[in-house]
């Protein structure tokens, strides 16, 4: 019969019990993209149609120089939004159990820097605005300070400082 118990390990070498602590809080943190991949495709034709529009109609005047210009700057728009997009595939990973907390961010290439603390000597800081609300989170142990969730939009910081805060202050009980 198979041991449905999650926190024990019967698959240790040494044939002891690895004990798993719980986790308390898991969050993938994902930057906030406003226009998705079917308004990208929407917006380039309509800044397409518009600016040949207008280059055929420079074109026709004898100014055919801003046709060239004009497609110089739809090709700007383009690469523009795909810098922003590439930007997107960033991403942090936040856990906390009674034992460690874990901070993976992930670069747009796909790299990860990971750190980890003790929750017992970890601190959560919050920096606000009056008008616009959150504007930094930091975690900081001993002299590491670091600071996550900054590509968040402002309603997504309030909601994760409020769940995050209260994971952290469970861990240290």
């Amino acid at each position: 019969m198979e041991n449905d118990n999650p926190k024990t390990d019967n698959n240790s070498a040494d044939g002891a019990e690895a004990i798993c602590q719980p986790t308390i809080f898991s969050a993938t943190l994902y930057p906030y993209r406003s226009l998705g991949r079917r308004g990208f495709l929407i917006l380039m034709a309509f800044i397409s149609v518009l600016c040949f529009g207008m280059g055929g109609f420079f074109f026709s005047i004898g100014a055919w120089p801003v046709f060239g210009f004009l497609g110089l700057d739809v090709l700007a728009i383009y690469v523009a939004f795909k810098v922003n997009y590439r930007a997107a595939r960033a991403y942090e990973e936040v856990t906390i159990s009674r034992e460690e907390m874990r901070i993976d961010k992930f670069a747009p290439s796909g790299r990860c820097k990971s750190y980890t603390f003790n929750p017992l000597w970890t601190r959560f800081h919050v920096r606000r605005h009056d008008e616009i609300g959150i504007t930094c989170m930091e975690v900081t142990s001993r002299k590491i300070r670091l600071t996550i969730g900054d590509f968040l939009n402002p309603h997504d910081r309030e909601s994760f400082a409020r769940e995050f805060g209260a994971a952290l202050a469970t861990a240290k009980r």
